[in-house]
């Protein structure tokens, strides 16, 4: 059997058909949900470690990432986007290794340019790797800067500084030359996974994995997707001002919200055409397709634009998986099971057929999920920096790593995070707590325990400490 694992940067879960709406209007993504017609969705979905480049650590080794010993990267060639956003340890094999050892031919079409940085090895074992250039602040390209006009088209000026004019002039040097579409980079990236495939048609098996940086921001997408959302002319804003959103100018949010909703929309329709490219080819009987993200983005949720481990919230970290089987199997079939990236690691492995090389923190799950077994996790753990998450089906608890700035949300309230039940819940606090320091094995270096006390404690959180 083949597989084919897809990955979109920054897509949130609520803005694909099968589980959105979210808040703020629908989205298109007609081909999204005919790919969830014929495959299983699964609904409890979440990232072992996050931002970025964690996730995908943990992603294609099935190893546990948090909470990031040996992973106070300082590295030239990059900045410090948070712990454990490193090169994959030396001595973890990849995925992508396993699954070239036994055979099956590995392609990696990605313009994710975190993973291509220098000091990075995000490609190792793939038989074919391409890094299509140009996303974000990527140095693809150099030219004349943007005149202060430009740039106030861009970027408002209220979110004008050195950091932001910087990021812009960036991304904008590098989109010159967009004229059409295909020019855009998640059309550049599933046109390529597409011609992958044409290419490989004499692999016996193979394993291709596709990143699309998209839809992360800038969402710099074609005018006509913007249109899609929003009729009215006025600035552009393309990007997060990581801040409460509650004195942006509607007009700005709204427009935010409408680049996202394109930039998603452009994603469905350029997987339409990978999807499309592998039932032209035949594939679709002995191809696994497997669709997921590594994160959210928040956009006004909660008065907060951007993404963050603390205060976590959903629409960064619940995120979707949806597996369609050879032949649509399984179409139409649902799973509240608990799964992270790791479990994803060891099913592609297991529905390979091959013997990972190395003890994996991941554990299989298809077979339990398409008979409604509910599972072996009881939670998960989701690691950003010095602030662990732990989910349950009843709660959602988010805390600093020395056990302070508790945050605890009941998700069986009707508006869950409306309320933080901390102090009235100290024994679930403790559990949590508890599971959090169980998940970190090894426990917490001391690095992330001194982060966590420098660490502000976010609006709202409790006084209580959890038991150390």
């Amino acid at each position: 059997m083949n597989i084919i694992l897809v990955v979109f940067d920054s897509l949130r879960k609520d803005c694909v058909g099968v589980y959105g709406p979210p808040p703020w209007g629908k989205v298109y993504t007609p081909h999204f949900d005919a790919f969830a017609r014929e495959s299983l969705v699964m609904s409890r979905m979440y990232p072992e470690s996050l931002p970025t480049l964690p996730a995908r650590r943990a992603l294609y080794t099935g190893r546990r990432v948090y909470p990031f010993h040996n992973a106070d990267f300082r590295l030239k060639g990059d900045f410090v986007g948070a712990p454990g956003w490193g090169p994959i340890p030396e001595e973890q094999d990849t995925l992508a290794e396993m699954m070239q050892r036994a055979g099956y031919r590995t392609g990696l079409i990605a313009d994710v340019y975190h993973m291509f940085k220098p000091s990075k090895n995000y490609w190792r074992g793939f038989d074919q790797w391409t890094f299509l250039r140009g996303q974000e602040k990527d140095p693809a390209r150099s030219g004349p800067r943007l005149t202060q006009e430009e740039l106030d088209y861009w970027l408002p000026g209220e979110m004008q500084n050195e950091s932001t004019v910087r990021f812009i002039q960036t991304c904008i040097t590098n989109m010159r030359d967009r004229t059409k579409e295909e020019d855009y980079l998640a059309p550049q990236v599933l046109r390529e996974a597409a011609l992958w495939l044409e290419q490989n048609q004499d692999a016996n098996r193979f394993f291709l994995t596709v990143e699309s940086f998209d839809p992360h921001e800038p969402w710099l997408i074609p005018p006509h997707y913007l249109k899609m959302y929003l009729e009215e002319e006025g600035r552009e804003q393309v990007k997060s001002g990581y801040d409460d959103t509650s004195a942006m100018a509607e007009a700005l949010l709204k427009r935010t919200q409408a680049n996202y909703r394109g930039a998603v929309t452009l994603c469905d329709r350029w997987f339409g055409y990978l999807l499309e490219t592998v039932r032209v080819l035949g594939l679709l009987d002995n191809t696994m397709i497997i669709f997921t993200t590594d994160h959210g983005h928040s956009i006004g949720d909660r008065n907060y634009m951007g993404k963050r481990g603390y205060p976590s919230m959903p629409e960064v970290y619940d995120v979707p998986l949806i597996v369609r089987f050879p032949k649509a199997e399984h179409a139409g079939t649902t799973s509240d099971m608990f799964v992270n990236h790791t479990d994803l690691t060891a099913e592609i492995l297991d529905q390979a057929g091959v013997e990972p090389t190395q003890k994996l923190d991941g554990q299989p799950f298809l077979k339990k999920a398409i008979t409604g077994d509910t599972g072996p996790r009881d939670h998960v753990t989701v690691g950003w920096g010095s602030t662990p998450t732990v989910i349950t089906e009843h709660w959602w608890f988010n805390c600093k790593a020395d056990g302070t700035g508790i945050l605890l949300y009941d998700l069986t309230a009707p508006d869950p995070f409306a309320e933080n039940l901390a102090n009235g819940h100290p024994d679930v606090v403790d559990t949590l707590f508890a599971k959090a320091k169980d998940d970190a094995a090894g426990g917490f270096p001391e690095w992330i325990i001194e982060l966590a006390r420098n660490q502000a404690d976010a609006p709202g959180c409790s006084d209580l400490a959890a038991r150390q």
